[in-house]
């Protein structure tokens, strides 16, 4: 699990595209406004969630096999509980880095993400952790 400060700045300046697992189509759902913070920053955001169809004008995805792009980053805003079958996509799709947000801490499906190679950060805010290492 990826904790250190030059691992985390190092994965922040070398993807691009971020698939947003559970991100809201909400304007007052931190996840939308993360999600928006990522895009004026130079990041591919794909919004993933079943029920919306657009979320600040980007298609929405249903769910992370629907994406046919390479995906560098599969950013988690879900329960800890619903983190393992995004786990099992993420590893799927061939993601680099599986990122849950903050609160969101599942163990095992961090070990099974690490185990198939990827790179994992567990309970930090992606947006927060940018600011606070590149600045806004």
């Amino acid at each position: 699990m990826i904790t250190d400060d030059r691992e985390l700045k190092q994965i922040l300046t070398s993807v691009k595209t971020v698939a947003s697992v559970g991100v809201s189509s909400n304007e007052e759902k931190p996840s939308y406004w993360i999600f928006l913070y990522l895009l004026d920053h130079g990041y591919h955001m794909i919004p993933v969630n079943p029920t919306a169809t657009q979320i600040h004008g980007q298609k929405v995805h249903p769910d992370l096999a629907s994406i046919s792009e390479k995906v560098d980053v599969v950013q988690v805003f879900r329960k800890p509980e619903d983190v393992l079958p995004v786990v099992d996509d993420a590893i799927r799709i061939g993601a680099k880095v599986v990122w849950m947000q903050e609160g969101v801490i599942n163990e095992e499906a961090a070990r099974k993400a690490e185990a198939a190679g990827l790179k994992v950060v567990m309970n930090r805010c992606m947006m927060k952790t940018h600011d606070r290492l590149i600045g806004g």
